[in-house]
């Protein structure tokens, strides 16, 4: 008998706009281009249309056109969508969460793969944080909402077949929080857009404006430091940092991706001062021939060579990286090493990869049914009280 292709289904957080974790889950698509897409909101505007040519299922919450501005105000509903979505049919489930898109409901005959890119971070690693910028009242009632999100996180990853982190980082979390083991595939980065260029004399950073990427830390060290400095991106954030930030940063907001291969060519070194999963701009300044000034946390210290591609430092504070930033000489890299570095990274070992684990998971087939397919909503009261 003819073997038959499993029908596959992609799953995705919500697809509002062109981050590291949607360039990725870019990746997963090209992987399996006849396979249908479900999110729980989705914005063509915001995505570029690159998942035009694709068939995509959103939940309930469409309804109510949320965009990359507005979608954190439906955030309890959206363990509910992801559970509501029809996966009826479907052999294969591989979802790309960093929130709840691993809490999807697949047939019982069916195998749920998770790339896993961090466990929602505000329920778990950014927790107390989230809590402590909160007033009294709210903090409250954001901590109930919180708490019942990781019994409702907990129960939904057992019901996961196999897990694929990010990065070291991500698979110690899930271990962590979850109790499930995970295989460590790296993002893949499109090393083909980047390409060493005339260094100028400014340095970079190229991230989400968010508070948890602490960019404060490098408004304040480059005040100090009275260098140049562009802030590529955009986010909650920005109005508040541009208020800091003195004569010598300037912001950019969003720009074309050929405009971030270009800034980061012609920078002295990308800065990072977050603790990222992974941590996809440190790799691409790197293809783009430019060294990494970073937080010696998370996914650089697996994508940064100490000394050869870039230098860290030890504490989240303005003074240390200022005096990373005075005492390092980024001329003294040399760019070819900083290319090599970041092939490591390219889309087809990706690919390789994820295929692979993919191949493994449906060898194996789905696991014990028992609670596997029961909506964790349900569950949650009864569930693991996770600490």
């Amino acid at each position: 008998m003819e073997k038959t292709e499993p029908r596959v289904a992609l799953v995705h957080d919500f697809l509002l706009d062109l981050r590291g974790a949607e360039r990725v889950f870019l990746a997963l698509c090209d992987l399996y281009p006849d396979a249908d897409i479900f999110t729980a909101v989705y914005d063509p505007v915001g995505t570029e249309g690159r998942f035009a040519d694709r068939r995509i299922h959103t939940s309930f919450l469409q309804k109510l056109h949320p965009d990359a501005t507005s979608f954190r105000r439906l955030l309890p509903l959206y363990p509910y969508a992801m559970e509501a979505l029809d996966l009826t049919g479907y052999d294969l489930v591989l979802s790309s969460s960093s929130a709840w898109a691993h809490g999807v409901l697949p047939s019982e005959h069916a195998v749920h793969v998770c790339y896993c890119h961090n466990p929602f971070r505000y329920a778990w690693n950014a927790r107390d944080a989230t809590l402590r910028a909160r007033g009294p009242v709210t903090r409250a009632a954001l901590g109930i909402v919180l708490q019942r999100w990781r019994q409702w996180d907990w129960i939904a990853a057992q019901r996961v077949d196999r897990y694929i982190a990010n990065s070291e980082t991500t698979r110690r979390r899930i271990a962590r929080y979850f109790t499930r083991d995970a295989e460590v595939v790296h993002p893949p980065v499109e090393i083909e857009r980047f390409a060493p260029g005339v260094v100028g004399d400014h340095y970079a950073v190229l991230s989400e404006l968010m508070p948890h990427k602490r960019i404060e830390l490098a408004v304040r060290a480059f005040n100090q430091l009275r260098r140049p400095l562009v802030i590529i991106g955009d986010g909650p954030d920005a109005r508040r940092l541009q208020r800091l930030a003195g004569p010598t940063i300037r912001f950019t907001g969003r720009v074309t991706d050929g405009e971030v291969a270009r800034l980061l060519a012609t920078s002295r070194a990308l800065v990072v001062t977050a603790t990222e999963e992974f941590g996809i701009a440190a790799v691409e300044a790197q293809a783009a021939g430019r060294p990494v000034i970073a937080l010696d946390e998370g996914g650089v210290t697996e994508t940064v060579q100490q000394g050869a591609t870039g230098v860290f430092y030890e504490q989240a504070r303005p003074e240390a990286l200022a005096e990373a930033v005075a005492a390092f000489d980024p001329l003294s890299v040399d760019p070819a090493d900083c290319v090599v570095n970041a092939q490591r990274f390219g889309r087809e070992s990706f690919a390789q990869e994820i295929r692979a684990n993919v191949d493994q998971a449906l060898a194996a087939g789905p696991g014990p049914r028992g609670d596997r397919h029961r909506p964790a909503r349900g569950l949650a009261l009864a569930g693991r009280r996770a600490a």
